[in-house]
């Protein structure tokens, strides 16, 4: 730079062309370490992306100062465990560094959570990731927070394991017409090939969950929501499987025969009771081994 150009210039600050407010201006999908605190009180760094953005309030201003949302964001949630106290702050200087262009802020992040989960039967263990999304909303009303989560579960069709049911019993007539079998004579039978003659169709299903936290929730309580959203879906896909534990998870869906309805009252019906959610919507995707289209079900509390 030469001695007659001192200082750099600054073409946000011209005026704008077409004079008009805008409801979201920032960046998406900045990269940035999250430090994590866990129910046992353990904290863990995750890898994370954000998207930072401002209304502008002020409609002849040219744009925001968007370098100041980056460092902001960079320098503070680098340095303490994510809460909403710590949102609350980040968020109330991304407003301020704004110096009257914008009075309301939206922080999006999205990460990935390891859990260790156990497995049904056997000693073994295995990690299972989890995407986890924060939506942090700063404005005049104050700060709300929404926690997504998606949880996999395997879902068999009562459907289909009403009509296998019926040619499993008209095979059993067939071979035994006019006999009268005892329970060894059976017990062989039901354990052969021909004791199966037709199986239910499953298939690989999701619950998508979005939860607008109570106000004096101050932290993300993921393992407690996921526990609570596995233990009512009861068949969640598995980690280290043994022969045993595909024979219990075998059993859990017989157990718990599920269309996409069913599913999606069994997460109402756990979120509406849990009061750290002061709102939910939900999603149940079944991707169908029958046919090439999804079972979906929506619901909302």
């Amino acid at each position: 730079m030469s001695a007659r150009s001192p200082f750099l210039p600054d073409v946000a600050g011209d005026q704008a062309q077409a004079a008009r407010l805008l409801d979201w201006v920032g960046m998406a999908r900045i990269a940035l370490p999250l430090r994590i605190g866990g129910s046992d009180g353990a904290e863990v760094t995750v890898a994370a992306s954000a998207d930072i953005g401002v209304n502008l309030v002020d409609a002849d201003a040219r744009g925001i100062h968007m370098s100041r949302l980056y460092l902001h964001l960079q320098d503070s949630l680098s340095s303490e465990v994510l809460s909403r106290a710590s949102l609350q702050r980040v968020l109330q200087d991304c407003i301020a560094s704004q110096r009257g262009l914008a009075d309301r802020v939206q922080l999006t992040l999205r990460y990935a959570q390891l859990l260790r989960r156990p497995a049904l039967a056997s000693a073994h263990s295995g990690w299972k990731s989890y995407p986890v999304g924060i939506d942090a909303v700063l404005d005049a009303d104050g700060l709300e927070l929404t926690l997504s989560l998606a949880v996999e579960y395997s879902s068999t069709c009562p459907a289909s394991a009403a009509l296998s049911r019926q040619l499993n019993a008209a095979r059993f007539a067939d071979d035994f017409a006019g006999a009268s079998p005892d329970v060894d004579t059976v017990h062989d039978w039901l354990a052969s090939p021909r004791g199966l003659a037709a199986t239910p169709h499953a298939q690989r299903s999701r619950a998508d969950v979005r939860f607008v936290l109570a106000g004096n929730v101050d932290g993300f309580p993921v393992l407690d929501l996921v526990d609570a959203l596995e233990h009512a879906l009861a068949t969640p896909v598995q980690t280290a499987v043994k022969r045993e534990d595909e024979q219990a998870f075998a059993s859990l869906n017989a157990e718990n025969l599920m269309f996409c309805e069913d599913a999606a009252r069994r997460v109402a019906a756990v979120l509406t009771t849990d009061p750290r959610v002061a709102r939910f919507d939900a999603t149940v995707s079944h991707f169908e081994s029958l046919h090439a289209h999804d079972a979906v079900a929506r619901v909302r509390g």
